[in-house]
């Protein structure tokens, strides 16, 4: 199974809560700002993700989303 992870920058206040949760230290807040001038978070060890959406559900911005990609069932 196959699971599309996206973090909205421009929603991210750059709170934290999400890196502080990851079990598997993916996540980390960015040097850059974003338009609204905090630093959002973003995935440093994307391959260590285990989409456990602990992130989602702890953000309170909703800026964290993870989506199944449908697997192409023609073989």
């Amino acid at each position: 199974m196959a699971y599309h992870y996206v973090i909205d920058i421009d929603r991210c206040k750059g709170c934290g809560l999400c890196v502080s949760v990851c079990p598997k230290k993916v996540l980390e807040l960015s040097d850059k700002v974003n338009t609204k001038g905090y630093f959002p978070a973003y995935q440093a060890r994307p391959k260590d993700c285990v989409f456990c959406s602990t992130c989602c559900i702890m953000c309170p911005d909703v800026a964290i989303t993870i989506t199944e990609i449908a697997e192409d069932k023609a073989a």
